[in-house]
């Protein structure tokens, strides 16, 4: 398990994590950081405690709208996927009721072959 040291609005943190992992674990870091800061930005020094969990809550809050747009993206999906399979259904009925009317012609044709073919008495 690796160890990694992170600053979030001026303070030192020292976490683990799964080893490979430690630049995606800073980069997180980096991003609550910069969400602090644009905090302090807007509501000035209210304590670093207070800036954190309204960050939290900010990113709680684009996580839950991604979540929601997600469902909708996967609904969409979900009805294309049905849409698909019903084409495929659909196009398997066609082309079963075409090889269908092709055998049928083919009869036909072989049958008139046969009635214009001379026979051959012997």
């Amino acid at each position: 398990m690796a160890q990694v040291t992170v600053t979030i609005a001026g303070k030192v943190y020292r976490m683990a994590c799964d080893d490979g992992q430690e630049e995606h674990l800073f980069g997180l870091a980096r991003r609550l950081d910069e969400q602090v800061d644009e905090m302090r930005k807007i509501f000035g020094e209210i304590g670093d405690q207070r800036l954190i969990v309204m960050s939290a809550l900010t990113v709680y809050d684009q996580l839950a709208e991604l979540e929601r747009r997600l469902k909708g993206v996967q609904a969409e999906v979900d009805g294309l996927r049905e849409s698909r399979d019903h084409l495929i259904e659909r196009q398997g009925e066609i082309e079963t009721g075409y090889m269908s009317r092709l055998s049928s012609l083919v009869g036909r044709i072989d049958r008139i072959t046969e009635t214009l073919t001379p026979r051959e008495d012997s």
